[in-house]
């Protein structure tokens, strides 16, 4: 069922929400599509929780991509309603009010990386493989990785990596760009966890507005971005986190932000 296909876990305003499909190498079938995006438009109005991290089940894989088996019995039409719903989706996570963190623990090819694109910060394993690898089917990326990937490593090196169609390595991810951070599988996590409680420690409302403030500025000129940004500031101001975080550090204590 739809449901089984996503394991969820809250603990202290952290939300890991895991691909559960590890025979299939946790690939994507309209079933997980659609439970991944019912879960995510329900994180959107979760106020207690404040950071996602999204995995993959198994050892294995964080995602293999599209379910080739599935879309082999596809017409074309369900093929447009597949990419149409998919690229939606990792669109509604790229725009999520909250910070999301990848879990990169093992192959991540096509929709995969698209996936972990999709994310604020992606930390990998150090045996992760990432790649978008259509091109070597005769198709295209279609879930955003025309975009997001030269957007975050640069034009020429997205170019090449779509062209050849190769996959890396974790360090060379690292190397790029492509992640954030390296850690051991068995430490992954953890690691995850650990940045998860640091972006604990900020405000709710300052964080999606940090957030909405660099996704919105850096599709446009400074200029424009730099408005986006007083603007995002100016709703920081009235709440009732900003003048918690003055007087935590008058009072030299720890902020207790509320979203308020």
């Amino acid at each position: 069922m739809a449901e089984d296909m996503l394991a969820v876990q809250e603990q202290e305003g952290v939300m890991t929400v895991t691909l559960n499909r590890p025979k299939a190498m946790n690939a994507l079938n309209f079933d997980l599509l659609r439970a991944l995006d019912a879960r995510i438009r329900d994180i959107r109005f979760r106020t207690d929780v404040r950071v996602v991290i999204i995995a993959g089940a198994g050892e294995k894989a964080f995602c293999a991509g599209a379910d080739l088996k599935e879309r082999a019995g596809m017409t074309h039409a369900q093929v447009k309603e597949y990419i149409y719903t998919i690229r939606n989706l990792f669109t509604e996570i790229e725009n999520l009010n909250k910070p999301v963190i990848a879990a990169v623990n093992g192959v991540a090819l096509g929709g995969g990386t698209e996936l972990a694109l999709a994310c604020d910060i992606r930390i990998a394993a150090d045996t992760a493989s990432m790649g978008l690898t259509e091109t070597r089917l005769a198709i295209i990326p279609g879930a955003g990785g025309t975009q997001r990937l030269p957007r975050l490593i640069g034009r020429a090196k997205a170019k090449e990596l779509i062209f050849t169609g190769r996959r890396v390595d974790a360090r060379e991810a690292l190397d790029l760009g492509l992640v954030n951070q390296v850690c051991p599988p068995n430490g992954l996590m953890s690691c995850c966890n650990k940045m998860a409680e640091e972006i604990l420690e900020a405000g709710p409302i300052a964080l999606e507005q940090a957030k909405y403030a660099i996704n919105k500025g850096l599709e446009t000129d400074i200029t424009t971005g730099l408005s986006i940004e007083s603007n995002a500031y100016w709703i920081t101001i009235p709440t009732q986190d900003r003048l918690e975080g003055l007087a935590a550090f008058r009072e030299k204590r720890k902020p207790v932000y509320k979203g308020q």
